[in-house]
């Protein structure tokens, strides 16, 4: 699962095909948290006055799971008095946006700068404040209004400019934030009646962590990273370099080198995909995911391709 090494996840797929079990997995395949992450996290919470009096330190990956009718102020933060918001109490873990379409177009741009930047910045008549929102975005939508567009058992009600509204409602900047775009599909009756269980969450984790120590360990000298952090004494700031996903443009051809062969593949899928610089970067970085969690030296054209395929298309046909 590449989604457990930060890469931000949009799943499409009609109703009760498990996008939200999905979802809530999620935090049992994360690397669990550093002591450094666990006090980042704390102090967050205890600023936001959501501290259990019997939990002096969060050890787990928060999952904030607000509903779409949120406000502004409760997904970025805000009030009278600058106060943290879902973004924030995601920091470090999960913020899971299901019917993503159906949250308000204020609401959703506003977290495009939070998820570049992984920090916002509230001000205030009385000053501002800068709270971390380092998360991964995991978020889910049908791909119409009835949820059954594409779907082959069954027929979509909507019509085409209904369905093509729908989908639009997600601007493109906000999509193209988005590393990895997945169809999730109805489960069929052998499958859901099938005896034979999956991998194990942590099995799954264990990999996920073996690959996040590569990370940690190739971006150890890395610019943003101070010394206190390259030695693993303290936290790192929420600009340093700690995981692929973190890697800045001016940086990806040192980190995500291709060889001639995936060079070739990466000109051909930026022409025919139209990919922005933004999105191509993105494949890049997302292509190194794949390498370590794979046990790859050097990003291989399997990667490539395969990162390739995460990419956006569209669904009205």
């Amino acid at each position: 699962m590449h989604v457990g090494v930060v890469h931000n996840v949009l799943m499409i797929g009609p109703p009760g095909a498990g996008k939200t079990l999905l979802a809530r997995a999620m935090p049992g395949i994360l690397p669990r948290m550093t002591i450094d992450e666990a006090l980042d996290v704390t102090r967050i919470y205890s600023v936001a006055d959501l501290l259990p009096p019997e939990v002096p330190l969060i050890r787990l990956r928060p999952f904030r799971s607000p509903h779409h009718t949120i406000s502004h102020a409760g997904l970025v933060g805000g009030s009278n008095w600058p106060h943290p918001g879902e973004i924030s109490l995601a920091h470090r873990g999960v913020l899971f946006l299901d019917e993503l379409p159906e949250f308000g177009l204020r609401v959703l741009e506003v977290m495009r700068q939070p998820i570049e930047d992984k920090v916002v910045t509230i001000s205030r008549a009385q000053g501002s404040l800068t709270f971390p929102a380092n998360f991964q975005l995991i978020a889910a939508m049908n791909p119409c209004p009835c949820g059954f567009y594409g779907d082959p058992v069954k027929a979509c009600s909507c019509a085409p400019g209904k369905v093509t509204k729908y989908q639009k409602r997600i601007s493109g900047p906000l999509l193209d934030r988005i590393d990895i775009h997945i169809e999730v599909p109805r489960v069929e009756y052998d499958k859901l009646s099938d005896r034979r269980l999956g991998e194990p969450s942590a099995m799954i984790q264990s990999r996920v962590e073996v690959a996040r120590q590569k990370q940690v360990d190739r971006f150890a000298g890395a610019k943003g990273a101070p010394e206190a952090a390259r030695s693993g004494s303290v936290s790192p700031s929420p600009l340093a370099i700690t995981s692929n996903a973190d890697v800045r443009p001016a940086e990806v051809r040192q980190y995500c080198s291709l060889d001639d062969t995936c060079r070739a593949l990466m000109r051909t899928a930026t022409n025919q995909l139209q990919l922005s610089a933004r999105a191509y970067h993105q494949v890049l970085k997302l292509a190194r995911t794949i390498a370590d969690l794979a046990g790859a030296e050097q990003i291989a054209p399997q990667h490539l391709a395969e990162a390739l395929q995460y990419r956006p298309r569209s669904m009205v046909g």
